[in-house]
């Protein structure tokens, strides 16, 4: 039996409807919490990571 990463929800997603969650590990997934059966974008994790880091280094 493989065990699934589990879900979480993104620290910049607010209460509101518009929210998005991550599944992080070898192969990092994301998804819609308004529409978690539909589809999911899936990076590899040192690809997110890459993202991560572009992203965070970008904030003044």
């Amino acid at each position: 039996m493989t065990s699934e990463t589990p879900w979480h929800k993104s620290s910049y997603s607010t209460s509101g409807s518009h929210c998005v969650e991550v599944a992080e590990g070898p192969t990092t997934r994301i998804r819609d919490t308004q529409n978690r059966a539909q589809a999911q974008l899936s990076v590899s994790g040192s690809d997110w990571n890459a993202l991560l880091h572009t992203l965070c280094s970008r904030q003044p």
